[in-house]
């Protein structure tokens, strides 16, 4: 629990004794004019280095008052709490879930991973990939890049409607290396593009450019990393304190092992304690994060896995005072981004339209020419050809300033209103009252199924568990169905008598767990006798044969595959060179039931340039 802060009664002491005291002060208050004057002395208060003044505010403020009152240089930095933060998760920081977290203690939400490829040129993506509300900030819109254009024209599509943008360095899943995204740009060769990326959106945008990254080889590395990227305009890194993806790294470090903040540590040092550092790994409880804090010297700590176990893990930060009152958001209704708003274009944009259009004029006159049945020189032919990609554009800047256009839809004031401690941290204890207030927001602000299943579950592991219902939770078709399973939890905990051990659902359970570990264990198994491989054959690159067949289908592909036989199916996909991919998952109606106990990749069909992360952490 959080130490005590409460100031405690002091003893009676002898005028002598007084005397000697007043010396002492005397010379420390010399010490700190000292101090105050050499520039090395104007460095970041961190837990365990506070200052008098803030040691005695802190002792007349009391429990109430949390560890971000030593670390006040966040405030000077930005303009947003930097300390408790939910971290970016493929598929499970939505919308929903993000209110509720901020309800309970998180001051800081990242939105899920978003290609940036996609967001600047898919208004249907958009649409569906980011969702916020004016109570829904301070908000770190997550983008994976690996274009610096790219990034930050995604970035100044959203950069009025968030407090910051972050690149996602962390990734770790393998469709993150198919698609040379994530933790797979940390290597030397791709140094320059990531600095590109930040650079080139730092100086486009006006909000803080962050980075999201993992460790790296060495600790000197990871140093000269963070380094590069502060130089090129990063304005805070956030680390995940594993090591990037590998397939023969096992224990600390490794991504199912505990994390090495003690490497966030170092960085620290080197940086020194002006830029801001976030810590990420081995949080479970408020505890942990208190003393990661004091470990790492970290400006904040992020939370992925405990927060999703316990979306109330912040919510401590508030002190102990039950009568305390603690602002609490009213979400506004979501209207969506595609309002009827009237489109007014950006002037960066009218030139550029209007040298499409006359394209299209010229383009026009050519296709007249051709109806009175006159012949094309080889230039007029190869400007026909370019019509489509023409229309294509005009229909981009179209979206992109109708999505501009609609930011205003949320520029209503957040609205909120208070309740105290207590009541906050008595709703926090019951895990089905917070599972039934996540199915709330998700009435309100829609999600995929898959998520609101994954959030449900996750919240309620434990009562799932204890009382039989995890088959029931998962294979739950509506948010009613997941209600009645609450439903069912509470009546059980409110009266034990009424639930009896059903032995053949335990051992249809214990069946479906030992399949689910047989198959994750393929998937293993393939990739290590892969690096085997490539090691007996002397490869350098351990992962080549990891790579055979990992070429991702298109759209068009899989509608095309859908007409064949099974036979031409299996045949086709192996000439295409996607033999790592699940078939089923493409192709078979509901796609692959194994979900992510699958061998084989879960992958989006690419459109163009376009790929999707399916697991729910990543980062």
């Amino acid at each position: 629990m959080a130490e005590s802060l409460v100031e405690e009664e002091e003893p009676k002491i002898s005028p002598k004794e007084k005397k000697s005291k007043k010396e002492k002060k005397s010379n420390k208050e010399k010490k700190s004019k000292k101090e105050k004057k050499s520039p090395s002395s104007k460095k970041r208060k961190h837990i365990d280095g506070v200052s008098k003044e803030t040691s005695s505010k802190r002792s007349k403020i009391g429990d109430d008052v949390s560890i971000q009152n030593h670390q006040q240089n966040e405030a000077e930095k930005f303009s947003f709490p930097i300390q408790y933060i939910l971290a970016p998760m493929v598929g499970a920081s939505e919308l929903a879930f993000r209110l509720l977290c901020r309800k309970y203690g998180a001051q800081t939400c990242y939105t899920p991973m978003i290609s940036s490829t996609k967001f600047a040129s898919d208004p249907e993506y958009r649409k569906e990939e980011f969702q916020s509300i004016p109570e829904d900030r301070p908000l770190v819109c997550h983008f994976s890049a690996n274009d610096p254009e790219e990034f930050t024209k995604a970035a100044k599509l959203v950069e009025d409607r968030c407090d910051a943008i972050d690149l996602n360095l962390g990734c770790p899943q393998r469709t993150a290396y198919i698609g040379h995204f994530g933790s797979y740009l940390l290597d030397p060769k791709d140094r320059k593009l990531i600095c590109d990326i930040v650079r080139m959106a730092s100086k486009s945008v006006s909000i803080p450019i962050f980075c999201k990254i993992r460790l790296l080889d060495t600790i000197e590395d990871t140093i000269e990393l963070c380094q590069q990227l502060r130089d090129a305009g990063a304005s805070l890194i956030a680390i995940h304190a594993r090591y990037r993806a590998s397939f023969e790294r096992k224990g600390p470090g490794a991504r199912d092992g505990p994390a090495m903040l003690d490497q966030i540590w170092k960085v620290r040092e080197a940086l020194g304690p002006d830029f801001p550092l976030i810590a990420n790994g081995n949080v479970i409880t408020f505890d942990d994060v208190e003393n990661n804090l004091r470990e790492t010297k970290a400006d904040g700590i992020m939370s992925a896995e405990g927060i999703l176990d316990n979306p109330a893990l912040f919510l401590p930060r508030h002190g102990k005072d039950g009568k305390k009152l603690v602002d609490i958001a009213v979400p506004s209704p979501w209207n969506g981004v595609n309002g009827n708003s009237i489109l007014k274009v950006k002037e960066e944009h009218k030139k550029t339209i209007r040298k499409l259009k006359k394209k299209l004029r010229e383009i026009g006159a050519i296709e007249t020419k051709v109806g009175s049945g006159a012949s094309l020189t080889r230039e007029q032919q190869d400007k026909m050809l370019t019509k489509s990609d023409i229309v294509k554009k005009l229909a981009v800047i179209h979206e992109m300033n109708n999505f501009e256009v609609n930011k205003n839809v949320h520029e209503d004031k957040p609205k909120y209103t208070q309740i105290t401690l207590k009541e906050l941290m008595n709703a926090a204890k019951s895990k089905t009252n917070l599972a039934n207030e996540y199915l709330d927001l998700t009435e309100k602000y829609p999600t995929k199924m898959r998520t609101i299943i994954f959030h449900t579950r996750r919240i309620l592991k434990h009562e799932l568990n204890k009382y039989q219902l995890m088959e029931d939770c998962i294979a739950s078709k509506s948010i009613t169905d997941l209600r009645n399973v609450i439903s069912k939890i509470s009546s059980y905990e409110s009266d034990p008598s009424k639930f009896h051990f059903d032995k053949e659902k335990a051992q249809r359970e214990k069946e479906a767990m030992e399949r689910k570990k047989r198959e994750e264990g393929k998937r293993k198994a393939f990739e290590a006798r892969m690096i085997r491989k490539a090691k007996r054959e002397g490869k350098s690159d351990l992962e080549y044969y990891l790579r055979q067949g990992s070429q991702v289908p298109t759209v068009e592909e899989i509608e095309r595959l859908k007409n064949f036989s099974r036979e031409m199916q299996l045949q086709k996909w192996k000439e295409n060179d996607h033999s790592q991919h699940c078939m089923s998952f493409h192709l078979e109606e509901g796609g692959c039931k194994r979900d992510r106990a699958c061998a084989f990749l879960h992958v989006d069909p690419k459109g163009a340039n376009s790929f999707t992360e399916v697991d729910e952490v990543a980062g």
